[in-house]
C-alpha cells in the first residue's frame, strides 16, 4: 500500500504529525459546511507540551523562533484536518489563514512570522496551499502562546 502523497511530502520533509488537537473548552475542534472545514484555532503545542510561549520581540522569542512556533502550528492544523477527513490528500485547497503572533507593542513583522505556517501549506500543496490571510500581532495568546493559527480549507 502506498503512502499518501501529503503524508510523504512530510516525511520527505523530516516533519511528522502530531496526534490531532482536542477541544480545550466549550467549542468544536472543527465544524464542517458543505464542502468547507473550518477548524479551531491551534496553538504551538506538541505532545501536550507547549513548544514556544511568550511575546516575540521580548526575550527568547524572535522572528525566526515565532516562525519555529508557526510551523508548529501548521503542524497541528495538518493533524486536525486528517482527524477531521481521514485523509491529508482530501484537501481541495487552503482558503484562509488567520495567524496570530504574541508580540511586543509595535511589532510589525507578524508576516513573516506567520510565513512559518503559509510556507509549508505551500510546500506541501503546492498553488492549492496558497491562502487568504490575516497576520495579526496581539497583547497575549492562549496559555502564553507564541503563535495561534486558524484556518478553512475546501475538501472533496
Amino acid at each position: 500500500m502506498t503512502m499518501p502523497i501529503i503524508e510523504a511530502k512530510l516525511k520527505e520533509l523530516g516533519l511528522t504529525l502530531p496526534a490531532a488537537p482536542v477541544a480545550g473548552g466549550s467549542y468544536l475542534p472543527h465544524r464542517i459546511n458543505g464542502n468547507t472545514l473550518i477548524l479551531a484555532g491551534v496553538i504551538s503545542v506538541r505532545d501536550g507540551v507547549m513548544t514556544h510561549v511568550g511575546q516575540v520581540g521580548a526575550g527568547v522569542q524572535t522572528v525566526e523562533t515565532g516562525i519555529a512556533a508557526a510551523q508548529v502550528c501548521a503542524l497541528n492544523v495538518l493533524a486536525a484536518i486528517k482527524g477531521a477527513l481521514g485523509d491529508l490528500d482530501r484537501v481541495k485547497e487552503f482558503l484562509y489563514v488567520g495567524g496570530y503572533v504574541n508580540a511586543v507593542a509595535g511589532f510589525a513583522e507578524s508576516p513573516q512570522v506567520i510565513n512559518g505556517a503559509s510556507d509549508l501549506f505551500v510546500k506541501l500543496y503546492g498553488d492549492a496551499g496558497k491562502h487568504a490571510r490575516a497576520a495579526i500581532a496581539v497583547a497575549g495568546l492562549p496559555k502564553n502562546a507564541t503563535v495561534e493559527i486558524q484556518v478553512n480549507v475546501s475538501f472533496v
